[in-house]
């Protein structure tokens, strides 16, 4: 990398975008100014001299008219600047051939030529008597030429005024510019600017709650600076959702943990005095112990996998719900035998598949299952679960005491537990799991009070759609 290279690279990595952006348009803008003024010359130029050059035209062919048999030498030799007659003097192709009276305007080799007929008509600035002039060398025939000039004082000095007025035009517009710039960078930057201290006010407190203040407009319109602060404020606001959901899970993981593992020490601590303990209080303390370990465990890889916030992504599978569906259900009828369970599966569903994978499927359907368990009555002649599969659609109705209306926005949120669930086994992360499985299948869990009592849990699952997975199942 060369020398310069590396300077302009280093320049533009130590100065702000806005000074960057700002200097970008001044130059661009300077360009166009200094481009157009050049320009603006060239055209002023052209048409003075070319004005000039139509008057020596008309002046020489004016000569040559009157002049056509004089033999060489000096015509007229006063100079007026667009006046006729102008400086005339015919000259013939060689030297031999001169008057003996000196010439008034310069002859060169090419004025030779054109009288020989060696060379094309042409106009040339000259010097008359310390002043500028322009001349035109013309044929005249006969091995002779025409020269005619006429003073340019005029129209070098309109160029000069028009050199200076443009100079004075374009230094003006590349201040402009410069202005123009700054202030271009400074508000098109605005909200950039206001991202980057949020970013750092953030970065700063650790708190996700600030927010980019948005400009005011019809939605739709907005320009690009303003869509990437809108998408920042979004991020944001998803940041902040995860944060505390973070904080919550922690907290009520310490929560639930607290009881069972006080429970656990004080079997352990009972247990560690077993020689003041008759056989049937160590037996009942080592169960104690042994069951409340099983509900620490479950409840402990229930968290972590809740905590991943999503489903581990192995192969998928073609999975038959309804042969799900139907081990699921007698587990379940072994897990409660209290507890009464239907199972309608309807023509169309039974050779249904969708992609999935097995476990984390029987997963879910379990926890359903469980859930409506926990508040069936404990009579299998009685009003059991009911359990259907029509087409895509799977429900789970149980004949308990319902949903209160006021749990309905949190029944799968983690933890949660409603007043009436509080007294019954669990931790309350069953149904929150089973939303988290539904969802990395595509699939759709919501709940609502069933028609005559009781809850009512519909899953619905996804079509299909081919050539596309399970992210994230």
């Amino acid at each position: 990398m060369s020398a310069r290279r590396r300077l302009g690279a280093r320049w533009r990595r130590r100065r702000p975008l806005r000074t960057r952006l700002a200097v970008a348009a001044s130059a661009a803008v300077a360009l166009v100014a200094v481009g157009v003024c050049a320009a603006a010359f060239l055209v002023i130029r052209y048409a003075l001299y070319h004005q000039l050059d139509l008057n020596l035209t008309q002046s020489a062919t004016l000569t040559t008219q009157q002049n056509r048999t004089e033999p060489p030498g000096v015509l007229a030799g006063e100079c007026r600047f667009l006046s006729a007659p102008a400086c005339a003097q015919i000259v013939p192709a060689g030297r031999a051939d001169d008057p003996g009276t000196p010439y008034r305007l310069p002859v060169t080799g090419p004025v030779r030529e054109v009288a020989a007929g060696q060379r094309a008509a042409y106009f040339t600035n000259i010097t008359l008597a310390g002043r500028p002039g322009r001349m035109l060398t013309t044929p005249l025939g006969d091995g002779r030429a025409l020269q005619v000039a006429l003073r340019a004082d005029t129209v070098e000095k309109g160029v000069r005024q028009a050199a200076g007025l443009l100079a004075a035009v374009g230094g003006t517009g590349v201040l402009l510019a410069a202005a123009l710039g700054y202030g271009v960078s400074r508000t098109g930057l605005a909200p950039v600017a206001r991202l980057t201290a949020t970013a750092e006010r953030i970065a700063a407190t650790r708190d996700p709650r600030h927010r980019i203040e948005l400009p005011p407009g019809p939605p739709g319109r907005e320009d690009e600076v303003t869509r990437l602060a809108a998408t920042f404020n979004t991020m944001l606001g998803e940041l902040e959702q995860s944060v505390t959901a973070q904080r919550r899970l922690v907290a009520d993981a310490s929560h639930e943990l607290r009881t069972p593992l006080t429970a656990l020490r004080t079997n352990a601590e009972l247990l560690a005095r077993a020689d003041r303990l008759t056989p049937a209080q160590r037996d009942r303390a080592s169960a104690a112990l042994g069951r409340q370990l099983r509900e620490v465990t479950g409840l402990v890889n229930d968290l972590i996998e809740l905590a991943r916030d999503e489903e581990p992504q192995p192969l998928l599978e073609e999975v038959r719900p309804a042969a799900l569906l139907e081990h699921a259900v007698a587990t379940a009828r072994t897990h409660w035998p209290r507890v009464g369970f239907t199972l309608r599966i309807a023509p169309e569903a039974a050779g249904l598949t969708v992609p999935g994978v097995p476990a984390r499927l029987a997963r879910l359907l379990t926890n359903l299952l469980d859930n409506a368990a926990k508040f069936s009555p404990r009579d299998p002649a009685g009003a059991p679960v009911e359990v259907a599969l029509d087409g895509r659609e799977l429900t789970v109705r149980d004949h308990g005491p319902g949903i209160d209306p006021a749990d309905l926005p949190y029944l799968f949120d983690r933890f949660y537990r409603a007043e009436s669930a509080r007294a019954l086994p669990g931790s309350g992360l069953g149904l929150a799991m089973a939303r988290q499985i539904a969802r990395a299948h595509g699939a759709e869990l919501t709940a609502a009070n069933a028609p005559g009592g009781g809850a009512l849990f519909r899953l619905t699952l996804p079509e299909p759609s081919p050539g596309v997975g399970a992210a994230g199942a």
